[in-house]
């Protein structure tokens, strides 16, 4: 059949959860048999998210094939199960630095560069995924940002000119916010009105709203928006305030918004989809009655930071049957004096990723502290090679170990090393531009027969997973480490880098340099976090 397109786009206000919107719709035709992607469109000027502060955007988020992109397309990928790419993320700054360098090489041929037609042309055939032969079904558009935004109109009015141009092979999903003011005890519909409105102005008619909402609407509440906004009553669906985002594609489900997008497309429906194994870890979701502990100790005290860690954290318990309470944990904070009560109560310790001097040194002692006291530790990327550099200062005797990411800055003269166990690949030292350096994307790692990580992931010798970082495990102290007791028992096999090491004699103490994060969905949780648990399952 022809490619379906569905847009997804916002009002009111931000952060109402159309990513989770869009992965679901995405779930839910996968489930009705639909080869299905799911792109983000951001208004933003950076190229990607890569030198974005997570404070300002949350965890950065990376694809197989090596770029950096905004944490939605972990929810497409948690949702769904496919791997995304680069074309699955396109910022404003991507879009506009595409066009300039073709008007700089002559390619327009001396004609004037304008919003409209380059910039918008540029967006429909990033939005059309012409040239790409995937034979998609279905492909789901999310524009971020709010409708009414200045920087989100060349969106708006390429999805205007799209809408025209494909016809029934496209449809506009809007979400809205039905806001509850308790001193009126009112649900207002004023808002969602406003923003169809705005829409409208812009030549764009929603086929289908989404209004989430903290309470439950009723079916004159769902009419009242169908009437002032020209939608059918079946396509005004609600997105309530759920226990767990997982809930929202059943949910969704129930309502028919995945009836709706078929019919306006003039797909039969047919019979609905059984989602059995979705429906099975919703099961174990809602039994899992144990509870376990587990801090993150990290510097950034926000919880998107770590989404897909947390993520992975959760999926992991539930596999394992039980709940898996989460305690953020200020890195900046931690001392030898308070480390103890710092991570008080804690059945296990991840050591989490980041960049930069900022809160090392407590990550540092709280690796010490875990390993000397034999509490099941994961370090990851940043985290991994805290637990290298505490082994090397209070095992191996190197005082001064540290990693080349702080003792070359400028700003920490302290932090000079004669013992650089984290360095960086010769090959790399001569690139300055700034993400030239680092190793991003999916890349092959051997395993040590017999190492816990060769266990976990039920004794596979060869694994593919995603990095993100500029250093490295310096190799000219391998030999010193795997005599001291801590062993490189994951190795890439192209550059001989180490990927994993391990304690063996402890209850469950690795590091990773790569992010397992980015590959645990939900009905494949990631061996690594599935090994985790189960050991804190067993001590709990």
């Amino acid at each position: 059949m022809e490619t379906k397109y569905i847009f997804v786009t916002g009002g009111v206000v931000s952060s109402l959860g159309k990513g989770i919107i869009s992965a679901s719709i995405g779930k839910l035709l996968q489930a009705r048999g639909y080869k299905v992607t799911i792109q983000k469109f951001d208004p933003y000027i950076n190229i990607d998210p890569g030198t974005l502060n997570p404070y300002e955007h949350g965890e950065c988020y990376v694809t197989a094939d090596g770029f950096e992109t905004d944490l939605d397309l972990g929810h497409y990928e948690r949702f769904t199960g496919i791997h995304t790419t680069r074309n699955n993320s396109i910022t404003t700054g991507r879009i506009y630095k595409t066009v300039i360098d073709r008007e700089r090489r002559g390619d327009y041929l001396g004609k004037t560069i304008q919003v409209v037609p380059h910039i918008t042309d540029e967006i429909k055939h990033r939005m059309l995924r012409e040239g790409l032969d995937e034979g998609f079904d279905f492909i789901i558009t999310e524009v971020g940002g709010t409708i009414g935004d200045i920087e989100s109109a060349p969106f708006m009015e390429a999805i205007r000119q799209l809408r025209y141009q494909l016809g029934r092979n496209a449809v506009c999903v809007h979400l809205t916010y039905v806001p509850y003011l308790k001193a009126a005890d009112e649900l207002k519909t004023k808002p969602t009105q406003h923003s169809v409105k705005e829409l409208q102005g812009m030549g764009i008619q929603p086929d289908i709203l989404v209004l989430r909402t903290e309470r439950h609407l009723d079916d004159g509440m769902r009419m009242k928006v169908a009437s002032f906004c020209n939608v059918d009553l079946e396509c005004v669906v609600q997105s309530e305030d759920l226990p767990s985002i997982y809930e929202v594609p059943v949910n969704m489900q129930h309502q028919g918004l995945d009836a709706a997008i078929m019919r306006k497309i003039g797909i039969p429906v047919g019979e609905t989809p059984a989602m059995k194994p979705w429906r099975d870890f919703l099961d174990k979701q809602r039994n899992a009655t144990r509870e376990v502990h587990i801090g993150l100790v990290g510097k950034y005290d926000l919880q998107d930071a770590y989404k897909s860690i947390r993520e992975s954290l959760n999926l992991a318990g539930i596999y394992n049957d039980v709940k898996a309470k989460l305690h953020f944990i200020n890195s900046e904070e931690i001392t030898k004096a308070n480390v103890a009560d710092k991570l008080k109560g804690m059945a296990g310790i991840v050591v989490c990723p980041g960049f930069g001097q900022r809160g090392i040194e407590g990550k540092i002692i709280a690796a010490e502290y875990t390993r000397t006291n034999d509490i099941p530790t994961f370090g990851i990327c940043l985290g991994m090679q805290m637990m290298v550099i505490e082994f090397a200062r209070n095992v191996l005797g190197y005082t001064d170990a540290n990693s080349m990411e702080f003792a070359s800055d400028n700003q920490h003269p302290t932090a000079t090393t004669q013992h650089p166990v984290i360095d960086m690949m010769e090959e790399q030292k001569t690139i300055t531009e700034m993400g030239g350096t680092m190793r991003l994307g999916a890349y092959e790692c051997e395993l040590v027969k017999g190492s816990r990580a060769y266990e976990a992931y039920g004794e596979e010798t060869l694994i593919k997973e995603r990095h993100r970082h500029r250093y490295e495990f310096n190799n000219q102290y391998q030999e010193q480490y795997e005599a001291a007791g801590m062993k490189c028992v994951g190795i890439n096999p192209d550059a001989n880098l180490v990927e994993i090491v391990e304690i063996p004699e402890k209850r469950w103490y690795i590091g990773t340099q790569f992010h397992p994060e980015y590959s645990s969905t939900v009905l494949n949780p990631h061996p690594l976090f599935m090994s985790f648990i189960k050991t804190l399952k067993i001590e709990d």
